[in-house]
């Protein structure tokens, strides 16, 4: 590298004199990219080519883009300097400890592969071992109150469509989205220990240079990160890249990162249709909307958003033992979130639905909820989704209260079909498959499709709705033309 920049410096050295730049800031700066000394130095063409030409080789023989090698190079030097100046007591453990662990963690050849299976491990203990073992406990909690509800309001002889309401509507609804409360929980203790113990940092700092393949810095994958809890805050999380191109970019590839609140619908139909490969799908559903997302970024890249992203920098932390303060408020503050939207929005839509779905427009009480409200109106949408395998009313309705709360997928369900047994009358397996990839992708929530407005404008807003609801559907009917090629159902 010092090869090739002492090239540059001998190139532009005469103009260097001439704009009176010093020589070694001109090659530094003209590596980086700066527009304006390239201005200053007046270059001809045959110039500008052979300085091209040395920096394409540098990044090739570094194996670095020239934003990266160039700081290389200025943090060598600091190196070098303070190695022959700083006279340190001793190197402490907690370093000497990090620095063997990221040899592992964050090698050239080993960071991707561990990170692949940290996470997998991760998903393994949450929705196959301790997350699935809490939740059952909870599901058996959660219908041992409802069936004491139920017997308490059959003695006391309680009108049935009240009855209906309490059971149905609210204990079906709420009571089926709360007995996924242990797999968030669960989820999200892994994932504070990984960010109390320090290798989320270090997640950001291996990221960087694949991110700059797709046109980011290491910095968005910190909002993509919170993306993975819930889009809101991992959006809101933006503001604090210094670049503009990079937040818009960011903003638009968040809602590709799998948020908490998609968790119950990818258990509930994993457990449903794949119990035995429920981690696998997990996997590959976070993996798919990964990889989405990044042929998205490289789109965006070469067309709306072309540039290159600000460099990245940051200072590493030592790896330390993750505090049990921090991941007990951390824990707290997820379950009092989800808490919060399963007893106000679900609550308000299990209600809603429960309405809809015994009454017709004369408000008379249907014995077919084919005959109600609710049927009507999810039936003008069920013909787009019927070439993906799950044209169903009920499912077209479960989606659309989606919009609202993704976790409103599966309560509504539970009101509308009432038991699990319900849901294998009106989709396969394959079209499970085809639901689970749409609910991956199409349109946030509400609240998330607001906080977008607020950063980037109606205009943007709107069309993410539209863009994410046209990437899903196609990937949707992807999933589907493959399955049936494969001679699935």
């Amino acid at each position: 590298m010092h090869r090739c920049l002492h090239a540059i410096m001998h190139l532009i050295e005469d103009h260097a004199k001439r704009a009176d730049i010093p020589v070694r800031f001109a090659a530094a700066k003209l590596t980086e990219g700066d527009t304006r000394i390239l201005e200053a130095l007046e270059l001809d063409q045959n110039e500008k080519e052979m300085l091209e030409h040395i920096i394409c080789q540098m990044e090739a023989e570094s194996g670095m883009d020239r934003a990266a090698a160039i700081a290389d190079m200025r943090f060598s030097f600091i190196r070098q300097v303070c190695s022959a100046t700083v006279v340190k007591p001793g190197e402490s453990r907690e370093h000497a400890r990090s620095a063997k662990i990221d040899k592992l963690l964050t090698g050239k050849y080993t960071a991707i592969p561990a990170f692949i299976g940290i996470m997998g491990i991760v998903f393994w203990l949450t929705f196959n071992v301790i997350g699935a073992f809490f939740q059952e406990l909870m599901a058996m909690g959660v219908d041992a109150l409802s069936g004491l509800a139920d017997s308490a309001l059959t003695a006391a002889n309680v009108n049935e469509v009240l009855h209906s309401l309490i059971i149905d509507g609210i204990a079906g609804g709420v009571g089926s989205v709360l007995s996924f409360l242990p797999i968030i929980v669960t989820l999200f203790f892994f994932l504070s220990l990984l960010e109390d113990s320090g290798y989320i940092a270090r997640v950001a700092f291996v990221m960087d240079k694949l991110l700059r393949k797709i046109g980011l810095s290491g910095r968005s994958i910190v909002p993509m990160l919170i993306g993975f809890g819930c889009t809101v805050p991992g959006v809101m999380a933006t503001r604090t890249l210094p670049s503009e191109r990079d937040r818009k970019m960011t903003i638009l590839l968040t809602p590709f990162m799998s948020c908490s609140a998609k968790l119950p619908i990818y258990a509930f139909f994993a457990a449903a249709f794949f119990p035995k490969q429920a981690a696998l799908v997990m996997i590959g559903l976070y993996a798919l909307g990964i990889g989405l997302g990044i042929l998205m970024a490289l789109l965006m890249k070469g067309t709306a958003f072309k540039g290159e992203a600000v460099p990245f920098v940051m200072e590493l932390p030592n790896y330390r033992l993750p505090g049990a303060r921090n991941v007990m408020q951390l824990l707290w503050d997820k379950a009092k979130d989800f808490l919060q939207r399963a007893f106000s929005v679900i609550f308000i839509a299990s209600i809603v639905i429960w309405f809809l779905q015994t009454f017709d427009f004369h408000l008379n009480i249907v014995a077919d909820s084919q005959d109600s409200m609710l049927a009507a109106a999810a039936g003008i949408i069920a013909p787009v989704l019927k070439p993906l395998g799950f044209g169903d009313w009920r499912m077209s309705t479960a989606l659309i209260t989606g919009f609202m709360a993704k976790e409103s997928v599966v309560s509504t369900l539970h009101v509308l079909l009432g038991t699990t047994e319900m849901l294998f009358t009106i989709i396969t397996p394959l079209a499970a498959s085809s639901l689970l990839v749409f609910c991956l992708l199409y349109t946030p929530c509400v609240a998330a499709i607001a906080a977008i407005k607020r950063e980037m404008g109606w205009k943007w807003a709107i069309g993410v709705v539209a863009g994410q609801c046209a990437i899903a559907w196609t990937a949707a009917f992807a999933v589907r033309l493959i399955g049936l090629a494969l001679g699935l159902n």
